[in-house]
Order: C-alpha cells, then structure tokens, then sequence
C-alpha cells in the first residue's frame, strides 16, 4: 500500500532520521513513494520522513516533470560559503504555512545514489537551499523553527490547526 504524506504535527517530522545502512527493496520502495508523492503535490523536493519512514533519504524534484527525481541517501552537507540569503519557503508537510528562511546561499551536499555510488553536489543557487531543506527534515526540523518570528505570528493559525487537526487524528 502507498505511504501517504505526512502533516504536522505528527511526531515522525521530529525524530532524528536513522542512516541506511543497506540499499535493498523496501528502500527502493520508499524512493518509489517519495517520487509518486512529490510529483502528485509538485514539490521541489521531499524526505523519508514526510512518507512516514525516520531514515536519512531524500528526493530532489527533477528540471522537468518528465526527468526522474534525484535520490540522496545518508545526505551530508559541507563547504558552506559565508554569504546567507532569506527567501519564501513551503513544506508539503505545512500545507498552506509559508515564511522566509535565511540559509547559507553556497555549498556542497555528499551522498549515495540507489546503487550505493557517493557523488558530491555543489551548488549557489535554489538547489542548495533545497538540500538544506530536506537535510532539516531528517534532522527533525521544520521551517516553522527556521523563519522570522513575524512569519511565526503570522501563520499561528495555520498551525494551530494543523496541531488540532492531528491530534484528533490520534484522539
């Protein structure tokens, strides 16, 4: 059965994400989910946790919606540049809920492919913000930790009826 995506506040967005220690199938699986999810809600990129699996995965959008998403797996982060930049930032897992979020402008993400082969990306544009994005997700953290305050405030709402929303969920 297909995982669903995940919404706020389900504790899963909290954890932090295990590494993979073994690309086998039902990792395989799990990048097949991602992809169906990130094109079904046109997303720049998504992460295992948002599928509801706490491991260290994420998925980049391709150029087209024809090119196959990129898959990184047991993602690191390196080689920031000093200059930082805020831009809007959304989340599939906070739908509606958008902020600006200052992240550094450069850098380069290492990881593995699906079969196993580490590559290394570098990046001063929208890729790298995405990057640090997903990386966020499998370290637990949300954009509604990263934006300016004012943005907090003024998506309150938003969030107080995802919070309601999930707990009735449980409840």
């Amino acid at each position: 059965m297909p995982r669903p995506l995940v919404l706020f506040p389900d504790p899963v967005l909290r954890r932090r994400a295990a590494e993979i220690r073994e690309i086998d199938d039902s990792v395989r699986e799990l990048v097949e989910d991602l992809a169906r999810l990130l094109r079904q809600h046109r997303g720049a990129g998504i992460a295992a946790p948002q599928a509801g699996a706490s491991v260290r995965l994420f998925l980049v959008a391709g150029a087209t919606p024809e090119d196959p998403p990129q898959v990184f797996i047991n993602p690191r982060l390196h080689d920031f540049g000093r200059a930082s930049a805020a831009a809007v930032e959304g989340c599939l897992s906070l739908p509606e809920i958008e902020g600006q979020v200052t992240r550094p402008t450069a850098l380069s993400v290492t990881a593995q492919d699906l079969a196993g082969a580490e590559f290394t990306l570098t990046s001063n544009e929208f890729p790298a913000r995405v990057w640090q994005h997903e990386i966020d997700h499998l370290d637990g953290v949300l954009i509604i930790d990263r934006m300016r305050s004012i943005d907090r405030l003024a998506n309150r709402r938003a969030i107080k009826a995802l919070e309601a929303a999930g707990s009735d969920a449980v409840g």
